[in-house]
């Protein structure tokens, strides 16, 4: 299935499983791919996915509430002490980390820093097909859902070209300067290995 993405500002790419096969302005794409595709129209901007760098810390050193749990641990990712008063096996890490990697991927998130040493962590990741770039030490900042708020400098995953895997996220924002003014809580959609994988209601 052939499905073209285009954003407000009539930016668009087209996608075939799980590869780019255009870029460009809406038309140029529609032509270069022929009939047949199913279009897509999102408010905003279209853009590389970002990537987290506190990808370990945020799901081997954080615990991610179960909305039932709401009530009792807030909505927040526990760390410290409160983490500490868990009682966490593995099958509890492994139900974080899968909640985790869903506010990530809200957050347009594509990619996480750090390889996972939990085998639960690294499942919950390998099924939602994040990509895991590696890093060198622990970046400086502080782990947060939202790179932008992170307090360092956000990196967006490679540019997105023909040929080259599509994972990218869509903002709901005029343009890249209000993106991070405003943060990623504005996605309103991220596309991994071709997949639409977070879509805001």
């Amino acid at each position: 299935m052939l499905t073209v993405h285009c954003d407000s500002r009539g930016r668009a790419l087209a996608v075939r499983g799980e590869w780019i096969a255009a870029v460009g302005p809406l038309d140029d794409v529609l032509a270069a791919v022929g009939e047949g595709a199913r279009v897509r129209r999102w408010p905003g901007i279209l853009t590389p996915g970002l990537v987290n760098p506190h990808g370990l810390e945020l799901l081997e050193q954080a615990y991610h509430p179960d909305p039932r749990e709401f009530g009792e641990l807030g909505d927040r990712p526990l760390t410290g002490d409160a983490l500490a008063a868990l009682s966490m096996n593995d099958a509890r890490w492994g139900a974080s980390a899968r909640r985790g990697v869903q506010r990530m991927l809200a957050h347009g998130t594509v990619a996480v820093a750090g390889e996972p040493a939990r085998p639960a962590v690294a499942a919950a990741l390998r099924r939602s097909g994040l990509a895991v770039v590696g890093r060198l030490g622990t970046p400086g900042g502080v782990p947060a859902l939202d790179p932008y708020e992170a307090g360092i400098p956000v990196e967006f995953a490679p540019a997105r070209e023909t040929g080259s895997a599509a994972r990218f996220a869509v903002f709901d924002v005029g343009d890249e300067a209000e993106l991070a003014e405003r943060g990623a809580g504005t996605c309103v959609a991220t596309v991994v290995a071709g997949r639409l994988v977070y879509r805001s209601r």
